[in-house]
Order: structure tokens, then sequence, then C-alpha cells
């Protein structure tokens, strides 16, 4: 599991900010107990973010489902597999677009930067523009699929799994691009249920950079 983003994030200075109000009860950190104390701690200790985020607390009221989806998260995001951490960042953004979820579009819109990504990419994926000279022709068969995969799963056939290895892609990526995919339907869909506001991520590394540039 590599989380430089995570480390990145303990560094940039952050707004003090209290709980979030959300649409259905979370445990803040401040009130976990138990299971779900020990889940923020694994995460914590881990992951090396300092805190929970929001995401993770919507899985509070099931300890056993939160270290679940912490252990899925590590293996199938927060890892290089058979697609690399850049690749996996631009289909958690483009899905993030296609759901219309901010919180997971600024988040993962941050990794993605972190992990190879400029604000060209960042840019075509967060508006949908995927003919964008940012984006190869590969990455635009694939990201095309992961489209098809989140708004017209049931229409998908052996052409297009054809076309996709025409570009240049093997079965196990093409494997592997839909469990991410599907991974950030079911957190897009928290998220946005539960009413979680952007973290503002992008807006962090924004300003560390401009005030790196007057120096």
């Amino acid at each position: 599991m590599t989380t430089p983003e995570y480390e990145l994030l303990s560094k940039l200075p952050r707004p003090a900010v209290g709980a979030v109000r959300t649409n259905l009860p979370v445990v803040e950190e401040s009130e976990a107990s138990g299971e779900t104390a020990e889940a923020y701690q694994y995460f914590r200790a881990n992951f090396g973010r300092p805190e929970v985020p929001g995401i993770l607390k919507c899985f509070s009221s099931s300890p056993a489902m939160l270290r679940n989806i912490m252990q899925m998260a590590s293996t199938l995001i927060f890892s290089e597999g058979v697609l690399g951490r850049r690749t996996k960042e631009m289909i958690s953004t483009y899905v993030s677009f296609l759901n219309a979820c901010p919180y997971c579009l600024d988040s993962h819109g941050f990794s993605l930067l972190i992990h190879g990504g400029d604000d060209a990419v960042l840019q075509a994926l967060s508006t949908g523009h995927l003919k964008d000279a940012s984006i190869t022709v590969p990455e635009r068969y694939l990201l095309e699929f992961v489209r098809k995969v989140t708004l017209e799963s049931h229409k998908i056939d052996q052409a297009d799994i054809v076309d996709l290895r025409a570009s240049g892609w093997d079965e196990r990526q093409i494997a592997e691009c839909i469990h991410v995919t599907a991974m950030f339907a079911c957190f897009n869909r928290v998220a946005n249920a539960f009413g979680l506001p952007s973290q503002g991520l992008l807006g962090l590394i924004s300003k560390s950079n401009e005030e790196k540039s007057d120096r």
C-alpha cells in the first residue's frame, strides 16, 4: 500500500474544523469506542493519515464493515496493481465526476496530482473532456469503458473487451478497471447520500504551490 498523498496531507497546514453535519449521524473520532475506535486507530496507524476521513465515518455504524472497506481500499485503490496508482486515480476522479460526487472528486483529484497527474489531466477528467490532448489514446479507450461501466454496464459485451485489448490493455487490467470503477460507484453514492461536502484538498495543494512559487 502506498499513500504519499496522506503523507503530504499531514504536512500541509489545514484549518481546524469541527464535526461535519451529515444527513445521517456518523461516529466522530472523539466519540468512538470499542471496535469503532479500534478500526479508526488501525486506519491512522496503517494509512499514515492523522485523522479519519468522512467517507470512512459513514461506515462507522458497522465496525466489521468499516474494517472490510479499509482492507478493500488498501488492496484495490492504495496500491500498485496491474494498473498503476496514476491510472487508478484517473479512474476514481472520472467516476466521481460522472456520479457528481464533490467529496470524492476533490479527494481523488488531489491524489491524482500526487501520483503523476497534472492540472491538464485533472481538468479534463473533472469536466469529462476525454479527447483532451493530456489524455493518451489508450487512456481514452479505458476511460470511455469506465463511463460505460458507470452509466450503462448492462450494455457491455465482448466487443468492448476486444476494443480495449486492441488499444493495449490486457484482461487483468480490464478486470481491475471494472473493480475500481465499481468500488467508486459505491463510495460516490455513500458520500452523496450522507451529504459529505468537499474537503477542499485541491485548494490546499494549490495554495501550497502558490506559496512555494512566491518564495
